[in-house]
């Protein structure tokens, strides 16, 4: 990649960086679920309200990281991510304070605006770095070994606490992790022009990635809000639930590690589709098996090949361009799929009283977004040149 600027530093400063800021951003995607489940059980809230709930925390993640992409190279990632976790800390701890539903969703805009914002940063940091695919792995890496702990955690927290002790819990992992997040590199891209230029356009190749973690994001984790209530409905407490999880992420994380220390060898369209194929087999799975031990093993499975199927979609963001600025546009629109097949995973689940269909409906999208990507993938194999230095044309 020749775009952006090469980062010199030290190696564990950049991981713990990354690895801290990327922890940060996901608590929301992947420890909601927990705070859905606790606000039904304390407030009797509806399936649908909070599909709401958790659109509005998403949309509000991917409407913060489209504001960011246009002046991306503009950004110091440090000072993003010091902003970013204030805002998180106030929105969780002030939802820990309240039962109201308007509140609680103003809370959850906060989270999100916050989550984008760290996320936002994350990428920038990737981006000015030689290998911005592997420093994506590595962080996600480094944050499913804490969320390994986090999972155990937390369901312990809830049933002594309650959810409002997962909140400021929630709050207190986000001050911890800011403080990490300092040592992300910062600064601005010093290859930044001083003077205003007008982004280039997304061309073909970019909406082909947006089209692909689209339908990837929207099927894969329509479910996930509803995630640790699907486990309930077979008998599975949200204690053992945070077991299943805490296995997945260590899973994902030494996936995600022997990914990076490959990813440079890799070709890009059969292992994307192979970790997309299997990553719509498990969600399928996920809501049609009806035993404890089924649904670990599904759950496990789901867990390792979403957690690989993004930093490769994200590689494709950053073969065509190579500034960083489509792979924020390329995130922010996976929290925008989210977003509505959150609200369409609730609709579901309150029209057929359960979360049957919403499982094949993501294996459905891993199929359909294999297919949008797989042209880009192949002809970026067939020149690795070209995705090096920033993919095809614009109007390709």
């Amino acid at each position: 990649m020749t775009g952006g600027a090469k980062i010199d530093r030290p190696f564990a400063f950049t991981l713990i960086g990354i690895g801290a800021a990327s922890t940060a951003a996901h608590l929301g995607n992947n420890f909601t679920t927990y705070l859905v489940g606790g606000l039904i059980d304390k407030y009797q809230f509806t399936p649908f309200a909070m599909g709401a709930w958790s659109m509005a925390e998403t949309l509000s993640y991917a409407a913060a990281m489209f504001l960011i992409a246009p002046r991306a190279r503009q950004l110091d990632a440090r000072v993003l991510a010091l902003v970013a976790s204030a805002l998180v800390i106030a929105a969780q701890a002030g939802s820990a304070l309240t039962g109201n539903y308007a509140l609680l969703l103003a809370g959850r805009i906060g989270t999100g605006l916050g989550f984008g914002i760290l996320n936002a940063a994350v990428n920038l940091a990737a981006g000015r770095t030689s290998h911005p695919a592997r420093w994506i792995s590595l962080g996600i890496a480094f944050q499913t070994v804490l969320f390994a702990g986090i999972a155990l955690g937390l369901p312990q927290v809830g049933a002594d606490h309650g959810v409002t002790g997962m909140f400021l819990a929630l709050a207190a992992l986000s001050a911890v992790l800011g403080l990490m997040s300092m040592l992300l590199p910062g600064g601005k891209d010093p290859e930044a022009s001083t003077a205003h230029q007008p982004n280039p356009p997304v061309g073909a190749d970019g909406r082909r990635v947006l089209i692909a973690m689209a339908l990837f994001a929207f099927g894969t984790l329509a479910l996930w809000p509803f995630i640790e209530r699907t486990a309930h409905a077979i008998g599975v407490p949200a204690t053992e639930f945070g077991r299943y999880q805490a296995l997945a992420t260590l899973a994902s994380a030494l996936g995600n590690t022997i990914l990076a220390a490959v990813s440079a060898r890799l070709t890009r369209a059969v292992p994307m589709a192979a970790v997309l194929g299997a990553c719509g087999i498990a969600c399928a799975l996920l809501t049609t098996v009806g035993s404890a031990p089924a649904f670990a093993a599904a759950f496990i499975g789901y867990y390792v090949s979403w957690f690989l199927t993004y930093p490769m979609l994200l590689g494709l963001a950053y073969d065509c361009d190579s500034s960083g600025r489509l792979a924020v546009m390329t995130t922010g629109t996976w929290l925008l799929a989210q977003s509505f097949g959150s609200l369409a995973a609730g609709a579901i689940a309150q029209s057929f009283g359960g979360y049957a269909p919403i499982g094949p409906l993501g294996a459905l999208t891993c199929v359909a977004a294999i297919a949008v990507a797989w042209p880009l993938a192949r002809r970026f194999d067939a020149d690795p040149a070209k995705a090096r230095t920033g993919g095809a044309p614009a109007g390709h």
